[in-house]
Parts: structure tokens; sequence; C-alpha cells
């Protein structure tokens, strides 16, 4: 198996990205393979993202893209010295959610992507997409976590610059659909692989297996 990125994305909170990286990190281990699975919290606690949660929490709440470039780029430099052979991650590269949240443009937001590009060669990428209607995957969301989570995730966006034209979940999600459409049209014109799973009323273990199954080819099983 070569080293490959598996990047775990998704068009909205509830569509299922930190269940499905935990499942195909213990699929690929079962196949032998030497994984790191990278999950959400973690950029604010690994230690080539440390400037990243310095930053983060150095009061203006967001992080320059040459800081998120230069972390990306020294964690998977050191994932391959180790002899990592593939990195499952939650909600990393390419950042556009975080980015878009910040005020920044595409123009700027498309650079950072080439950026990111750069940066993780020779390493081989695979984004899974996981897509679905972002008005179904928020009500999940809330069913899930309570109906305070609603409150908090509409202030967060209402709060920072790129997103302060949100003040209730269905504007969020129709935040959510214009940031999908951008996240990929960014990735099409990448050399990464994209591998697109919709969600719909699929269970988690069949959103699992439809992964797993479209990861063949670019994994060499």
């Amino acid at each position: 198996m070569v080293s490959h990125l598996i990047a775990v994305i998704g068009s909205s909170p509830g569509v299922g990205k930190s269940t499905l990286c935990g499942a195909l990190a213990r699929r690929l281990r079962g196949a032998g393979a030497s994984v790191d699975h990278f999950q959400e919290a973690d950029i604010l606690t690994r230690p080539a993202f440390g400037a990243v949660a310095e930053e983060f929490a150095g009061g203006a709440g967001s992080v320059r893209p040459e800081t998120l470039v230069k972390a990306t780029r020294a964690y998977v430099s050191q994932a391959r010295a180790d002899g990592v052979e593939a990195l499952v991650t939650d909600a990393l590269i390419p950042f556009v959610p975080s980015l878009v949240a910040w005020g920044h443009e595409e123009p700027a937001i498309s650079a950072v992507v080439r950026d990111l590009v750069e940066a993780v060669e020779p390493t081989r990428v695979t984004v899974v997409y996981l897509r679905d209607d972002p008005d179904a995957a928020l009500r999940r969301a809330v069913d899930r976590e309570g109906p305070q989570w609603e409150d908090w995730f509409v202030g967060r966006l209402a709060g920072s610059p790129g997103t302060s034209s949100v003040d209730s979940l269905a504007a969020a999600a129709e935040h959510l659909r214009r940031e999908a459409e951008l996240t990929l049209r960014l990735l099409a014109a990448t050399p990464w692989s994209v591998l697109t799973v919709e969600v719909g009323e699929r269970s988690a273990a069949e959103v699992e297996e439809c992964a797993w199954r479209g990861l063949a080819g670019p994994l060499g099983r």
C-alpha cells in the first residue's frame, strides 16, 4: 500500500464524518496498514499544529493560511518519515469552512488549496466528500446534540466575519449549500481524487461500505 492521505470532509455537520473516519481507520489497520487517525480536535493538540493552536488562542479566533499550510506540510512529512502508510483525517484539508468563516474570498482560498497540494506531495490524496441536504443533516445534528446545539452553531457562524449574515438554522443551511458548491469547485481543480458519497437515508454502516468500495482503486486493493 502506498503512502496515502484520506481526507474525510462533508457538506454539513451531522453527515457522519467522524464515524466514517473511525471506521476507515479500523478497516485499514485490519488490512495490515500503519495508520494515523487524525481526529477533528487534534488540530489544536498535535505537535505539528502547535502554531495553529497558538494563533487560534491568541484572541483573533482565526489562523493565517500560511500557518495552516506549513503545519500540514510538517504533519505529512513527519508521518512519511515515520513510515505511516495511511493518514485518515477528519475535517482537515482543504480547510474551506474555516477559511470562508474567517472572511477569505474564493481567489484567496483557491491559492491556499494550491499551496496545500504542493505541501503534501508526493503523498497521494483522496478526499472522501460526504454529501447530504443541509436541512436534513442539521436536523440530525440538533436531534443528536439537543436544542442548545442549534444556538451554538448559528451563533458560531454569526460571530465570524465571513458568515456573519447567518441568523437562523435555515440561513445556516443555505450558507452550507453555497460552501459545498465552492468546495467541490476547488477540489475539481486539484490533482486529488475526490470520492463523493451521498448520505441521504443510508445508515452509518452503509456509508462506510460505500466509501470502502470507492477507495478500492485509490488504495490499490
